[in-house]
C-alpha cells in the first residue's frame, strides 16, 4: 500500500451523550421465542438495483444489491465510512432462539446488511501515522466465486486518550412496547456495566419518553454512581411512544449542560417503536438533521424484538453523526457498554468518505459488497456540506469489493483509494490517497481475510445472492474450521453459530 499523499490529522476527540435531570435526585415513577418480526420474508433477488427497496410494514428494509459496474464506463465507486454492527447481532439473537438456515433465510435474509457483519469483529490493520488511518488493502482469488476476486480494505482510526470532560444524555424509552424481557430489564442490566466508567467529570442526564416524556435526572456528576443507578432502576415500561418528545428534550438538556471543549451526546436506547408525533423514517430523519449543527452527537442501541423498528434506529443514528448497535443479551450488552460504546465516544474524524478509482487497464468490473444504503454520487465526495458516517476513537472499518480483472498489464495499480474526513468539530474535509498497487494482491490470504470472506459469504446465502457464487453453510464452514481463531472468542463464536444453523 503506497500512500499517495499525507496530510496530517489532528485529534480532536467528540464523544458520545447523555443527560441525567431533576437535580441530580431519583424519579419514582408511578421455550423457543416467538419469530422476530423486525423482517419480512425473503424475495427472489432477481432485479438487482442499487437502491433500496421500499421499507416493510414491519419497518426493516429490504437490501438490494449493488450489481458490477463496468470500469471502462464509470471508474469510481464513492460511499459513506460505516461501523453500525446491529445486522449481526440481530442475526445471532435468531440463531440462539432456535432458527435454523432456512428458516433465517426467509425471515431476515433480504434485511441483513453485510457490512454490518464484516463490522462487527477485528481485523489487523497498521495504525495511523501522521495520517487520517491507517490502511491495509489485499486482493486475492474469490472463495466462493470462481473466476473473480475479492479486494478487502481495512481503515483503522486514531487512538485517542479519554481526557475531555463528558457530557451525557440517555433517553430512555419506557413505553409498553419496551416491558418484554429483552427490552428494558436488559436495558437496565447494561446501563449498569455504563455508570461504572463514569467519572466525576462527567455530566449525567436522564430522560424517559412514553406518553409523554420527563426528566429523571438533570446534570448529575458522574461519580453519584447509585443516585444514577437508583434513577434507572426505577423506571417502569408504560403507554404510547411519544419519540419526539424525548428526542426535544434530550437535545435541550444536551444544550443545556453543552461543553465546549468537551464530548456532547445523547445515547437513546429503544425498540424504535414510535407512535406519537414525528414516526416515520423520513420524519426522523429530518428532525435530527437539524440539530446536527449544536455540537450534540446521537447513538442509538436497538433492544428486542417483536415490533422492533430498525429502519427508525439506523435513520436515528446515521442521521445523528452516531453509531448504532442491537443489544441481543447479556453478553453484547457487557461488549458494548464496556468498550465499544466507549470508544465510539470520542469521535475523531467526522464525515468520512471513502470514493476508489479503478484502473480500467486492471479491472474491467467491480462490485462494492454492501453498504447499499451508504452509496453516495461521485460530486459528493468533494461537497463538504454533504453528511457522511462518523468514526471514533480506534475504530475499523472493513470493505469488500468483488473485482473481474482485465487481461492486460499486471504491472499496474488496481485503484486509488481516495479519503475525506473532518476533525469532529471542523467544516472542511482532509484528503488523503492511497495507490492499491500489484503488491497488495496474493494467491495465499491471511486469516484475516480468509475470515471476513467467510461472514460475506453467509450473508450472500442468506440474502440469496445474485453474486454468491458457490457459497453455502457447508462450504465456509469448512474454510472457517481450518483458521486458528482460538485467540478470538467473537470470531470462534461465528464458527459455533454456523454450526448451529446446520444442527438446528
Amino acid at each position: 500500500m503506497k500512500r499517495i499523499k499525507n496530510f496530517a490529522f489532528p485529534l480532536c476527540a467528540v464523544l458520545l451523550t447523555a443527560l441525567l435531570l431533576s437535580a441530580c435526585s431519583g424519579y419514582a415513577p408511578g421455550p423457543r421465542q416467538t419469530p422476530p418480526e423486525y423482517f419480512t420474508p425473503s424475495a427472489e433477488a432477481a432485479n438487482v438495483r442499487t437502491e433500496l427497496a421500499p421499507a416493510s410494514e414491519n419497518g426493516a428494509k429490504t437490501v438490494v444489491e449493488n450489481p458490477f459496474v463496468d470500469t471502462a464506463i464509470q471508474p469510481v465507486s464513492t460511499f459513506s465510512g460505516d461501523v453500525d454492527t446491529a445486522s449481526y447481532t440481530m442475526m445471532r439473537k435468531m440463531i440462539d432462539a432456535g432458527y435454523n438456515f432456512r428458516e433465517l433465510k426467509a425471515t431476515a435474509g433480504r434485511s441483513l446488511r453485510t457490512e454490518e457483519m464484516v463490522n462487527y469483529f477485528d481485523y489487523d490493520c497498521p495504525a495511523p501515522d501522521g495520517a487520517l488511518f491507517g490502511v491495509k488493502a489485499t486482493v486475492a482469488p474469490n472463495p466462493y466465486n470462481a473466476g473473480t476476486f475479492l479486494m478487502k480494505l481495512t481503515l483503522r482510526a486514531e487512538d485517542a486518550p479519554k481526557t475531555e470532560k463528558n457530557n451525557f444524555v440517555f433517553l430512555i424509552d419506557v413505553s409498553g412496547s419496551m416491558s418484554q424481557s429483552d427490552k428494558l430489564p436488559l436495558l437496565k442490566k447494561a446501563f449498569r456495566t455504563l455508570t461504572a466508567h463514569l467519572t466525576e467529570d462527567d455530566t449525567v442526564s436522564i430522560v424517559t419518553y412514553s406518553g409523554r416524556e420527563a426528566v429523571v435526572l438533570d446534570g448529575c456528576p458522574g461519580s453519584s454512581r447509585e443516585t444514577v443507578l437508583d434513577a434507572i432502576d426505577s423506571l417502569v415500561a408504560r403507554g404510547s411512544t411519544n419519540g419526539e418528545a424525548g428526542l426535544k428534550k434530550a437535545y435541550e438538556l444536551a444544550e443545556k449542560h453543552f461543553l465546549p471543549d468537551g464530548n456532547n451526546r445523547i445515547i437513546l436506547a429503544s425498540d424504535g417503536d414510535l407512535n406519537v408525533g414525528i414516526s416515520s423514517e423520513k420524519e426522523l430523519e429530518a428532525f435530527v438533521e437539524g440539530k446536527r449543527a449544536s455540537g450534540v452527537f446521537l447513538s442509538v442501541l436497538g433492544f428486542g424484538t417483536g415490533n422492533f423498528r430498525d429502519a427508525n434506529m439506523e435513520a436515528i443514528a446515521d442521521h445523528g453523526n452516531g453509531v448504532y448497535y442491537y443489544i441481543d443479551g447479556d453478553f453484547e450488552a457487557e461488549k458494548v457498554f464496556s468498550a465499544d460504546l466507549f470508544k465510539s465516544l470520542y469521535t475523531v474524524a467526522k464525515d468520512v468518505k471513502l470514493q476508489v478509482t479503478f484502473s480500467p487497464e486492471r479491472v474491467s468490473a467491480y462490485r462494492l459488497i454492501g453498504y447499499e444504503n451508504r452509496l453516495l454520487d461521485e460530486k459528493d465526495f468533494e461537497n463538504d456540506t454533504k453528511d457522511a458516517g462518523d468514526l471514533g476513537a480506534g475504530a475499523l472499518i472493513t470493505v469488500f469489493y468483488e473485482l473481474r480483472l482485465a487481461g492486460g498489464s499486471t504491472d499496474s495499480d488496481f485503484a486509488r483509494l481516495s479519503l475525506r474526513a473532518k476533525q469532529p468539530d471542523g467544516i472542511r474535509s482532509i484528503l488523503e490517497e492511497y495507490a492499491i498497487t500489484k503488491d497488495a494482491y496474493t494467491d495465499a490470504p491471511d486469516d484475516d481475510f480468509l475470515f471476513a470472506s467467510a461472514v460475506v459469504e453467509l450473508s450472500l446465502c442468506l440474502l440469496d445472492s445474485t453474486y454468491k457464487g458457490a457459497s453455502s453453510p457447508e462450504h465456509l464452514l469448512s474454510r472457517v474450521s481450518a483458521l486458528d481463531l482460538k485467540d478470538d472468542p467473537l470470531k470462534t463464536q461465528f464458527v459455533e453459530l454456523v454450526k448451529k444453523l446446520l444442527q438446528a
